[in-house]
């Protein structure tokens, strides 16, 4: 495997297991999500790189996963929510702030069970 390919799924795994960690606390559920986040962003730079399509230095997954040329059925939905997580966790008066407020348990479940499908997804396609 293309060592670029190896390194984004390394890193994207380990965002994988830091999201899964917070989960359970009420007060890192922002940083539970943004870490759902990072995972399907690196996931989708690793399956762009496997296809020889060099990935931008962006952090929006619509922008990201638009660039696939045979993309696969995802949530959309689910990819634009998880989208905002990153954007609105960058400016400080909304950290980690959804339309709705902070974060709920059940918004890190769903993030992070999207995010472990959408990991697998990119690493069965990858042939690791």
């Amino acid at each position: 495997m293309n060592p670029s390919i190896k390194a984004w799924l390394e890193l994207a795994t380990a965002d994988l297991l830091a999201a899964q960690r917070l989960q359970g606390d009420e007060d890192l559920t922002n940083i539970s999500c943004f870490h759902s986040q990072q995972c399907v962003e690196k996931s989708l730079k690793a399956f762009l790189e496997s296809r020889n399509i060099p990935p931008p230095k962006t952090h929006d997954l619509i922008r990201l996963y638009g660039m696939i040329e045979e993309p696969w059925s995802i949530e959309e939905d689910m990819l634009a929510r998880l989208n905002e997580v990153y954007i609105d966790s960058r400016y400080p008066a909304a950290i980690g702030l959804l339309p709705h407020g902070a974060p709920s348990f059940e918004d890190t479940k769903a993030f992070y069970e999207f995010a472990r499908n959408f990991n697998q997804k990119v690493i069965a396609l990858t042939g690791d």
